[in-house]
């Protein structure tokens, strides 16, 4: 048997099995090479999965023209020269071989242009000759790499590939993670046309908190608890839930070393550990914690997918990850007090530096501690900032662990009130913690059907006069001393926003505001429509029982799901409640059920999260037996977690979004909700052209 050296579109194609697996494989070894170039915003196109085409489109660096061709060549790389840098690597790609893998199984075309050229070039290689094909291109700063027919020449690799959702799903997931990791980038994933995700880049901390509730769910950010350790060049922050926040999968554990993405086994041992005086054996924790530590002190070259590394002080750094989750716990009164480990933090700690209190990003709340009493503040502190531990009596360092129940509120967190007393500035009441978000606060009454309401009174003659007279009065004189009105003005006139609002129906819309609220027309002037409602009412008004699309739609394949005691002893008094939206559920036993068929507007939704939550739900309800659940409550509890709400909405778009709505309300449209629709008043703008 002769030796011989594999030519290199063999060698390629070879290397291609460890570095593409399957079109997810392609999306992240591009995405990835994006985040390298400094990029700060990243377009995703995918067709049928990824199997037909995957693009990435950044607004990174870009490639200069003489090195397009070599960028394509197996073992190419900028990112590590020598062995030194081997030894310490912060980027994300390193080895040189996935433009050259990729290249090898589809018909790869990467265009770029770097900030110094005024031309684009493009490269386009195919995988049966290997030849890298220049020509002159049209593009803007940064990089687009387009992937098509992948394993067009690999028919044994095609056929192994899974449907196009299954596929498509594998994308998803995968940039979930990376949208987790790099809070910093804007990432926008199409397929077949269709925007499926959007994650704007986040700047401010109540951004942030809204990407990891569009990736992790409501529930997580629920019971999520903020950490931050550091300890001999060791730091570890991000978020975990407490036990209420477990799940039945290991479907919400996202851990990154030094910003990628990790499957480590002992940095997953040392988590369970954590968790191990808490958590049922069939429940298992969610977290989204980041790691970063010395790049010396890591080698994550041992994985052919990058997927796991090795610590040079693996003890270390499990004993760390340890002690700072049990000691959150502890702080939250979840879990005992661990025990100390001597195996790693032998050294008493000391710092001279006290811990940092905690600052809380809500406007909100930082307006009202400044009118509490410095002793009330100085309490405050105490609760929201735990205590140092005193040298020698812990192995934790100083660190901060803050509950995310001091952040501002937002769509999908309902645990804290936000009004106030506008006189008093007192603290707002503690609500009690609930699985419906906000919106169910914004939009329980535009849930209800309209004889259920009952009829919203309209505004008299007298009031209209009253709120006429008042656009049309010049600025009220001051007082001629303090606390004293002249005689003629001490009556109230109504403020336009306090006067009923009557609206018989909507007008032309005009424009599209700040991208989430359109401009229309109306008999009674121009309004202001939220278009995050109009979203959650064609939700809500899809999910009306007497909808032909609620009919129970059998599932290909039955989903099976693990529930709790609690949970069984619930579903048989809610299952033909839940049946009459079309969700079959049929019952195993007492630690399973098996999901037959769910209606329509459910179809497009990850089951695997929605029917825990549900099932959540109706059993908090069940046990409470406060008050029996409604027709309307689960309906309104469906549309809080099922409603599309985009950021971004063009005026074509947000036409269409209020024909679907008007089309399903049949005229009972809430038009009298102020959450919904607002008049708008033009008179400070028309007298201000008139000066």
């Amino acid at each position: 048997m002769t030796i011989r050296i594999l030519p290199a579109r063999l060698a390629n194609q070879i290397a291609a099995g460890e570095v593409v697996e399957r079109p997810a494989s392609v999306v992240k070894e591009l995405v990835e090479n994006s985040l390298d170039s400094g990029a700060t915003r990243i377009d995703i196109d995918i067709e049928k999965g990824g199997a037909k085409l995957i693009r990435i489109r950044d607004n990174g660096c870009g490639i200069d023209k003489d090195e397009l061709g070599l960028a394509l060549s197996r073992h190419a790389t900028s990112k590590i020269h020598t062995l030194d840098d081997l030894e310490a690597i912060i980027s994300l790609g390193f080895r040189g071989e996935a433009l050259a893998s990729i290249s090898s199984v589809s018909r790869l075309t990467m265009t770029s242009r770097p900030a110094t050229q005024e031309e684009a070039w493009s490269a386009y290689s195919e995988g049966r000759d290997m030849e890298v094909k220049l020509q002159p291109a049209a593009h803007p700063i940064g990089t687009s790499v387009e992937v098509l027919d992948l394993f067009f020449n690999t028919p044994a690799r095609r056929k192994f590939l899974r449907t196009e959702k299954t596929e498509f799903t594998h994308i998803d997931e995968l940039l979930k993670r990376i949208a987790l990791s790099r809070f910093d980038v804007t990432f926008n994933l199409r397929h077949n046309g269709k925007m499926i995700r959007q994650y704007r880049a986040a700047k401010t901390e109540i951004q942030l908190e809204k990407r990891i509730a569009a990736v992790c769910g409501a529930s997580f950010v629920r019971h999520m608890l903020k950490i931050e350790l550091e300890h001999q060049g060791l730091r570890l922050h991000g978020w975990i839930t407490t036990p209420e926040g477990a799940r039945s999968q290991s479907d919400l554990q996202y851990c990154y070393v030094n910003g990628r993405m990790m499957r480590d086994k002992l940095i997953n041992h040392a988590i369970r550990q954590s968790y191990e005086t808490s958590l049922r054996p069939d429940q298992f924790a969610t977290y989204v914690l980041f790691i970063e530590i010395d790049p010396h002190q890591v080698d994550v070259n041992v994985h052919p997918a990058k997927h796991e590394v090795r610590f040079h002080q693996a003890r270390l750094v499990h004993d760390f990850i340890y002690q700072a989750l049990s000691s959150a716990l502890a702080q939250s009164q979840h879990i005992d007090a661990p025990a100390h480990s001597e195996a790693a933090f032998h050294q008493p700690h000391s710092s001279s530096q006290p811990s940092p209190p905690v600052q809380p990003s809500d406007q909100a709340v930082m307006s009202e501690q400044a009118m509490m009493s410095e002793q009330t503040a100085e309490e405050d502190n105490r609760l929201a900032q735990p205590a140092v531990a005193e040298a020698g009596s812990s192995p934790v360092p100083q660190h901060v662990y803050r509950a995310v129940e001091n952040t501002p509120s937002y769509p999908g967190r309902s645990d804290y009130a936000s009004d106030r007393s506008s006189s008093g500035g007192e603290r707002s009441q503690v609500r009690e913690s609930a699985p419906r978000s906000e919106w169910r606060e914004a939009a329980s009454s535009s849930g209800r059907s309209a004889s259920e309401r009952g009829p919203k009174p309209s505004p008299s003659a007298a009031e209209v006069r009253a709120y006429q007279r008042l656009m049309q009065t010049p600025d009220l004189p001051s007082a001629t001393s303090e606390g004293e009105q002249p005689a003629q003005h001490q009556t109230q006139v109504p403020h336009p926003e306090e006067l009923p609002l009557s609206l018989e129906q909507l007008g032309k819309a005009v424009a599209v505001v700040e991208g989430e609220y359109l401009l229309m027309t109306s008999l009674q002037g121009c309004v202001l429509l939220s278009l995050a409602k109009a979203a959650w009412l064609r939700s809500r008004g899809q999910l009306e029982p007497q909808q032909e699309s609620l009919k129970s739609q059998p599932l290909l394949v039955p989903l099976a799901l693990k529930i709790s005691p609690q949970e069984a002893a619930a579903l048989p008094h809610y299952q033909p409640l839940l049946s009459r939206f079309g969700i079959e559920l049929k019952a195993r036993n007492g630690t399973s059920l098996m999901v037959m068929g769910v209606p329509q507007p459910l179809r497009q939704q990850n089951l695997q999260n929605l029917l825990p939550d549900l099932l959540s739900y109706v059993t908090q309800i069940y046990e409470q037996a406060a008050d029996e659940l409604t027709l309307g409550a689960l309906a309104d509890w469906l549309a809080d977690y099922v409603a599309d709400r985009k950021a971004d909405y063009t005026l074509s778009q947000a036409i269409q979004l209020i024909a679907e709505i008007e089309q399903l309300w049949q005229g009972t449209l809430p038009l009298h909700d102020r959450q919904f629709v607002r008049p708008v008043d033009f008179s400070a703008t028309i007298a201000a052209l008139k000066s």
